[in-house]
């Protein structure tokens, strides 16, 4: 364990078993998790605490050790097939990731990594083995919550398995210290799991704060090739029921039926994920069905100096997600210029301010959505008061608050080993001294017979 006084880490072992840093957030299973561990890793370093962050390879060309930034190790572990494997299958392959963690950190001398930070409890499961066999501790990011999403499943959605909640409450009980994005995953990590309150610290997700920034709106629809003339809403991110860009979808076809002429269109940025692969067109097909298939562009996941630029060219950014543990799409946007609309569950209502930054929609149905954004489109100038307080409240997230607060829980969860060995120690020690004085009562009641 490092001996710094300050009780910052020196090295970290970070873990996220199901999805890489590197993989492009918008498809599979990438998201704003991916975006988390690569960004917190980056400014972590730059605070002088090197980063390795293990991953499950998921292609023979990935090289076994990329430096992403100084300070900075992804190694990619081969656990099972490359390909062909969701994250439900890979519970099956924690004991060849965890051996391979295992092995690489029995390279070095002792002590080399100074705690175990595991993001989704896929990773929960593989630190809190390693964290007993390296004795240090472990903090855990759950990013999203089997419990949770169960609660609030789009019709029709597939539910988490039994499996993995009990994992996840394992996990809970195990962990040194608990990092909830938001106030409200930590109420529900007490209520749902049945977590310490004292062993939980809420670190806000932030978002890259030096690219994601107003520009020309013009000039962004022209490079993504959209139209100049019309009003646009976007969705960014995974295309399945859990995001629920098909609430969007319905409630831009409800405006246009009783509007044709309104020059709206809905811009869709994202790929097939999770359940959305089962019908991989599904949205493209809805949007034909309800007849606004022209009204309706879609585009590929987006790399963040395009994606910027997606922000910029639309008039709104819509968020209809079911459960959000955060929603950084709703921070990228609002540091871009853009107000958001969003629906009012999870950590949405952190992320948006709601009348002020954009508006939170208090449910999913489709002519309450539909409303929202006849209220937003119709009223240019409070579009434009919206646009200007979005940047001032994404001013308050950003990466390099995000890791001022993990530094803290990390102190912490140091602070509690340290205590926790003092008191191992003293117990260890009176217990040994009060066997070698009754061995000497004996021994010279021996002597005196």
């Amino acid at each position: 364990m490092s001996q710094r006084s300050d009780l910052r880490p020196h090295r970290i072992a970070v873990l996220s078993v199901h999805t890489s840093p590197l993989a492009q957030p918008g498809t599979g299973d990438a998201g704003g998790m991916n975006v988390y561990v690569l960004q917190t890793a980056i400014e972590l370093a730059r605070r002088g605490t090197e980063v390795e962050i293990f991953t499950r390879a998921t292609s023979s060309n990935d090289e076994p050790v990329v430096e992403a930034a100084p300070g900075v190790l992804v190694r990619h572990v081969v656990a099972g097939p490359f390909e062909g494997l969701d994250k439900h299958d890979l519970p099956t392959q924690l004991c060849p990731f965890a051996a391979e963690v295992l092995r690489t950190e029995a390279w070095h001398q002792p002590g080399h990594y100074d705690l175990i930070h595991s993001n989704y409890w896929l990773s929960g499961q593989v630190g809190w083995l390693a964290r007993d066999r390296w004795r240090v501790p472990m903090v855990h990011t759950a990013h999203t919550l089997a419990a949770v999403k169960n609660a609030h499943l789009a019709e029709g959605d597939t539910p988490e398995p039994a499996a993995r909640e009990i994992g996840e409450k394992q996990i809970v009980a195990e962990s040194d210290r608990l990092v909830a994005n938001t106030a409200e995953e930590a109420r529900e990590l007490v209520q749902l799991y049945g977590a310490d309150p004292d062993r939980i610290d809420v670190v806000l997700p932030g978002a890259d704060l030096t690219r994601y920034r107003p520009g020309d709106r013009t000039a962004a629809r022209i490079e993504l090739g959209l139209p100049l003339d019309e009003r646009i809403v976007a969705f960014v991110g995974r295309i399945q029921p859990l995001k629920a860009p098909d609430v969007l979808v319905r409630a831009a076809a409800r405006v246009l039926a009783e509007e044709p002429d309104r020059p709206l269109r809905v811009l869709i940025v994202g790929g097939p994920s999770g359940t959305g692969l089962e019908r991989p067109d599904a949205l493209i097909d809805l949007a034909a069905d309800l007849g606004i298939a022209d009204r309706v562009t879609f585009l590929p996941p987006q790399p963040p100096h395009r994606l910027v630029q997606v922000y910029r060219a639309a008039d709104l950014v819509a968020v209809p997600s079911y459960n959000e543990s955060f929603g950084l799409v709703a921070i990228e946007a609002q540091a871009s210029g853009t107000p958001v609309l969003a629906a009012d569950v999870g950590g949405l209502g952190t992320a948006v301010q709601d009348g002020i930054s954009g508006l939170l929609v208090p449910g999913h149905r489709t002519d309450e959505w539909a409303a929202a954004l006849r209220s937003l489109l119709d009223t240019p100038a409070r579009l434009r008061e919206m646009g200007s307080a979005a940047v001032d409240h994404a001013a308050n997230f950003s990466w390099a608050h995000t890791a001022d607060g993990l530094l803290d829980s990390y102190s912490a969860a140091l602070a509690g080993l340290r205590d926790t060995r003092i008191r191992r120690s003293t117990v260890v020690t009176d217990s040994n001294q009060a066997r070698s004085r009754a061995l000497w009562r004996r021994r010279m009641g021996a002597v005196r017979r």
